[in-house]
């Protein structure tokens, strides 16, 4: 059977570029391209949560309604006067057990900085598949911390492994030699090296679908929508 994710960081629904409000929000047209792109599961990254804000919303809920998915919000913190900040999953099934990894703050460091998190899930297909999603911070030692959490979930997981998400960094970047090491860079099937951000003019990749090396992924691919400041990322598994 054929097995399609996605990966995709949906600037909390914020239409890129079509508005200069930043807590502008339309989930409509986000939901007809998840629908348009027909993955089995998507993982979500920059998704809102409730919170004291109006502006702040049960969005992985609401997307998920009006794409017809199950839906599994991780939230990696929470903004004072605002609400939940994190990832989240769709799947056209029903999500097995699912838990927030959250990963360290980086120590002694000054200066803004988000906590971060790792959204970790079991799929209902081929027996089961654990899924992890994450947004790396912009930080190298926040990318550090990231990887090694992200590592050490892979490691322990008694199934094959899809690793997606917004790790900003390149595929140069030296810090994610030891996911390397672990998994399959799903990007050697794209057919030129297609970037990701922004989304209307990209001139960097730092978008990423990686798999255990027991699974088939078949085809990847970077579609050329400019809705969010990123494209999502598709890569179809044969299982």
């Amino acid at each position: 059977m054929k097995f399609r994710v996605m990966t995709y960081n949906v600037q909390h629904f914020h239409p890129y570029k079509a508005t200069e409000q930043w807590d502008d929000i339309d989930y409509r047209p986000f939901a007809d391209a998840i629908k348009a792109f027909d993955p089995d599961v998507v993982g979500l990254n920059e998704i809102r949560g409730e919170g004291p804000s109006p502006l702040y919303a049960p969005q992985a809920e609401l997307i998920a309604g009006l794409t017809g998915y199950s839906y599994f919000y991780a939230p990696s913190l929470f903004i004072p006067d605002h609400g939940l900040y994190g990832n989240a999953f769709l799947c056209k099934k029903e999500l097995g057990s699912s838990e927030v990894v959250h990963i360290p703050d980086p120590a002694g460091t000054t200066g803004y900085f988000e906590s971060r998190s790792v959204a970790k899930t079991v799929l209902p297909y081929a027996g089961g598949i654990t899924m992890l999603t994450s947004h790396f911070g912009l930080r190298p030692v926040e990318a550090e911390n990231a990887v090694r959490v992200v590592c050490d979930e892979i490691r322990k997981s008694p199934y094959p492994v899809i690793l997606t998400g917004d790790f900003n960094v390149t595929p140069d970047n030296p810090v994610l030699a030891p996911i390397r090491k672990l998994l399959f860079d799903t990007a050697e099937l794209l057919e030129r090296p297609l970037l990701s951000f922004p989304s209307d003019e990209p001139k960097v990749k730092i978008d990423y679908v990686f798999c255990s090396k027991e699974l088939r992924p078949t085809f990847a691919s970077i579609p050329p929508l400019v809705l969010s400041d990123h494209r999502p990322y598709l890569v179809d598994f044969e299982l």
